[in-house]
């Protein structure tokens, strides 16, 4: 039975952390709700891009500074 928890809980928890830019995906949770891609370095945690999940629609970046 613990060799069943061991692989389960190595199942669930365990992943790769490779050093360097990752992409993942955000949830505006204290604002629109909105979700977003996001490229982050995992050293540096320098957010190197974003851009809404669903196509179709203005990037981030540029919402954020005002350009259409």
């Amino acid at each position: 039975v613990s060799q069943d928890l061991d692989a389960w809980n190595a199942y669930v928890y365990d992943r790769l952390n490779p050093a360097g830019d990752h992409n993942e995906i955000w949830q505006h949770s204290g604002g629109c709700r909105a979700h977003l891609r996001v490229v982050r370095n995992t050293v540096t945690h320098e957010i190197l891009s974003t851009a809404f999940a669903r196509g179709g629609h203005k990037s981030a970046d540029n919402r954020a500074e005002g350009r259409s």
